[in-house]
């Protein structure tokens, strides 16, 4: 009796302890939704107990706990998400965009992994690596089999530290033997801008990370300086980040104490308003913001603002439609919890989050906001605008659908693998501007793949082989086999064919790989929007001033938005 009293004796300290800790109160007095959560941590904690201590193998006890996390914040939404102290370093850059490495990204590559983009001026560039380079070893390591991620934890370290590597290089027959001085790697969230013509700049976002605020206030007054009467706004597929940094690169357009976005939450802490803080920049210059499907959190806090401001013409997509704000909070052992506090309202009163993940249809399947529940607001000068889905752009560009041929050898690295080879056997290349792919090139380009793997599937494929499988379930194929092998062969695609067929998707996806060999990330960038359709109509717009002021005001289109195919 006296052992039995004890351990219940422990089990209600236990639960007192639960009690105060997470949810705050005592043992002596809580409601039914904590006397439910207490009982379910305790069959959690016997649960977990009974299972290491009989089941048939040895089990990994901080393995079982992280999945058992995972599972409980599957239920929630996907931005609910938790942070092991292993994983804090990866959270940090992608909120600071800074790390303590090399400076450069990576893939696995068969058994081996593979330098994709040393960035420009950083340790790795200064060592001479390579975009094509294979790691082989780290400090004496083999890093065979390894995944990326586990190469990409031996490659960071505290910065002024060394690291050495032996690199297999294409073309080159003895490995490289490499020393690196680790540095603080600073990764800006403007990658790119420059001028399109001699009036009109443009300035590609890529994420939200910290002071990126400061890099887009430092490229307006650069162009301003090199005389740009207008802006481009790039943040196509740019994923978001902090909202502070929205806030703040949106007053660089606005008046200081114009509202922004507001959040609210469950909890009263949450509900926020967000003013401009500062004087700006310049609220006159014109605008043109790019956004696509991949545009979200974030930049649609920046791209809503400056619509329902009447401030830019938004060009492109609608947007992806994520209106929740994460906050994170601190766990034990240096752990951390990104949880979903609040959504976010812009200026016109609407909230653009695109899915309901609190009703959960019968198959735990989250649905988008229904049609009926979609409500309209107004611009500041009395444009209509909705809520329940992204951001609508005031001129909608339809996505360009790459070919599944130039789908497959994206996959496949067989631009990046070719961009090796043209780089091995190219000591230089023209400006950008000037370099294009050129028939010989492209010819060249075709003999590569001559012994390469890169077949696929097109949709006429598929849709017929479910076809016959139908057919021959219901019993009807071998009456019509001789007309669906007629077909087959008549739908059967050549890839010689679709070589020269697609040939414009494929040589701009080659330009960009051969030409971010020797101009890195920014020239990338750069010969991505040589002929890019959604920039040209950006450079239209902002140079017919009636057209860009009728958009803003409305008396263009005030019903729906233009389409531009």
């Amino acid at each position: 009796m006296k052992k039995t009293f004890a351990k219940g004796k422990t089990k209600k300290i236990i639960f007192g302890i639960i009690l105060t800790t997470v949810i705050g109160t005592t043992i002596f007095s809580f409601t039914n939704k904590d006397f439910e959560i207490v009982k379910n941590l305790d069959i959690f904690y016997t649960l977990f107990r009974e299972v290491n201590l009989f089941y048939v193998d040895e089990t990994n006890p901080e393995d079982l706990v992280e999945k058992s996390i995972e599972g409980m914040l599957e239920t929630l939404d996907p931005y609910t998400t938790y942070i092991p102290e292993s994983e804090m370093d990866d959270f940090k850059f992608m909120t600071t965009g800074k790390y303590g490495g090399i400076g450069a990204l990576i893939r696995r590559n068969e058994h081996y992994t593979v330098i994709t983009d040393p960035y420009r001026g950083f340790p790795a560039d200064k060592a001479g690596l390579k975009a094509g380079d294979v790691i082989i070893e780290i400090d004496g390591q083999s890093i065979k089999d390894k995944s990326a991620d586990d190469v990409s934890e031996l490659l960071k370290g505290n910065p002024n530290t060394e690291v050495k590597l032996s690199i297999e290089r294409p073309g080159v027959k003895e490995n490289l033997e490499k020393t690196i001085l680790r540095e603080k790697i600073s990764i800006s969230g403007v990658p790119y801008y420059g001028k399109l013509n001699d009036k009109i700049g443009y300035i590609r976002i890529s994420s939200f990370t910290q002071n990126v605020n400061e890099d887009v206030k430092n490229a307006v007054i650069s162009l301003k300086n090199q005389g740009v009467e207008s802006l481009v706004l790039d943040l196509r597929n740019n994923p978001g980040g902090l909202l502070i940094e929205a806030v703040e690169i949106a007053n660089l357009f606005v008046p200081k104490g114009q509202e922004i976005v507001s959040t609210r939450g469950k909890v009263k802490q949450w509900d926020n308003v967000y003013k401009t803080q500062n004087e700006p920049l310049d609220t006159t210059i014109p605008l043109a913001v790019l956004v696509s499907r991949g545009s979200a959190s974030a930049s649609e806090i920046v791209t809503g603002a400056l619509q329902d401001l009447d401030r830019a013409v938004i060009i492109g997509q609608k947007t992806f439609g994520k209106g929740l704000v994460q906050t994170t909070r601190p766990l034990s052992y240096n752990a951390q919890l990104k949880v979903t506090t609040a959504k976010y309202y812009i200026p016109s009163g609407r909230c653009i989050q695109a899915l309901d993940y609190t009703h959960r249809n019968e198959d735990g399947s989250v649905g988008y906001v229904p049609d009926s529940l979609i409500s309209e607001f107004n611009t500041k000068a009395g444009r209509k605008v909705y809520d329940g889905g992204g951001i609508a752009p005031d001129i909608k560009m339809e996505q360009n659908q790459l070919s599944n041929i130039a789908i497959s050898l994206y996959i496949k690295n067989l631009f990046f693998d070719y961009g090796t080879q043209y780089a091995i056997n190219h000591e230089s290349i023209p400006s950008i501007s000037e370099f294009q792919i050129t028939n010989e090139i492209y010819d060249d380009f075709k003999n590569f793949l001559r012994d390469k793997d890169y077949d696929y599937e097109t949709s006429s494929d598929e849709n017929l082989k479910e076809l016959i499988e139908s057919a021959k379930r219901e019993k009807y194929y071998e009456k019509a086999k001789e007309e669906f092998e007629k077909l087959e062969i008549k739908l059967a695609h050549d890839k010689e064919k679709d070589l020269e067929t697609f040939q414009d998707d494929i040589k701009e996806y080659l330009r960009e790989e051969i030409v971010g060999r020797y101009y890195y990330q920014d020239g990338r960038i750069q010969a991505s929007i040589d002929n890019n359709e959604t920039v040209f109509k950006a450079v239209e717009i902002l140079s017919a001033s009636n057209d860009y002021n009728s958009i803003l005001d409305g008396s263009y289109n005030n019903n729906s938005a233009m389409v531009i195919k």
